[in-house]
């Protein structure tokens, strides 16, 4: 099976080469990386297209400076493996994250949630575990009220991608959307108890941030509307 990484990145000069060094290494020959870069004016684009002048695999994308959502949905749509994995910019895969994940789609998977420890911006542990933190479940109802899926730990086949695209304007998040879309449809979800990210939070993350109860009230009402047309 033919593998794609959907990066999406914005300023992420920093860290973005170490995780994609963590990538690269457990990718095959035919498989590939997309990088959708939303701040193309940086130091970003030169990182990457660094990487995409070495090894074939790399391709780099200008993002459409509308976000993270449609961000993603840029890298996304350029996606031609039969597994997609999400991904950050400012992570590091662990060594047997894909050959572990692989595992579950060969036994029939449709949607891979992993575990993934928590790091600092120096990747000091600081929760050895995501799932912990967050509750993940596989209930649709559970995870309508609240999200427990957490895009770079995320990975589906290029079916389930399908159904969720394109991205319904107004919803929160990419990965909840997608998520909500398999358990809706019964899709064969795994969570899969093994962290194999380290999931560097360092303050300047793109996503993550606080939200009002009125921004979630909003949001849950435009995915319920969107979930019926499905």
């Amino acid at each position: 099976m033919k593998i794609s990484v959907a990066l999406a990145a914005y300023k992420g000069e920093k860290y973005i080469a170490e995780q994609m060094e963590s990538i690269l290494c457990q990718l095959g020959e035919n498989d590939e990386l997309i990088v959708s870069d939303d701040f193309p004016e940086g130091n970003t684009r030169g990182i990457v297209e660094d990487f995409a002048s070495r090894d074939g695999r790399v391709i780099y994308l200008k993002g459409e400076g509308k976000g993270v959502i449609k961000n993603f949905e840029n890298a996304l749509s350029a996606c031609s493996g039969d597994v997609v994995f999400l991904c950050d910019q400012d992570d590091v895969w662990m060594p047997d994250k894909v050959e572990s994940v692989m595992k579950e789609f060969e036994n029939g998977a449709q949607l891979v949630l992993h575990d993934a420890s928590v790091t600092d911006g120096s990747l000091n542990v600081i929760k050895p575990s995501c799932f912990s933190i967050h509750g993940a479940n596989l209930s649709f109802g559970k995870n309508l009220v609240k999200n427990t899926f957490v895009g770079c730990c995320m990975a589906f086949t290029k079916e389930l991608l399908a159904e969720t695209m394109p991205f319904p304007n107004g919803i929160a998040m990419h990965d909840w959307w997608i998520a909500l879309v398999a358990l809706k449809k019964k899709r064969k979800t795994v969570l899969l108890e093994k962290p194999l990210i380290l999931w560097r939070r360092h303050g300047e993350n793109v996503t993550g941030g606080k939200t009002t109860a009125m921004q979630k009230i909003c949001w849950r009402v435009k995915m319920i509307s969107a979930l019926a047309k499905i």
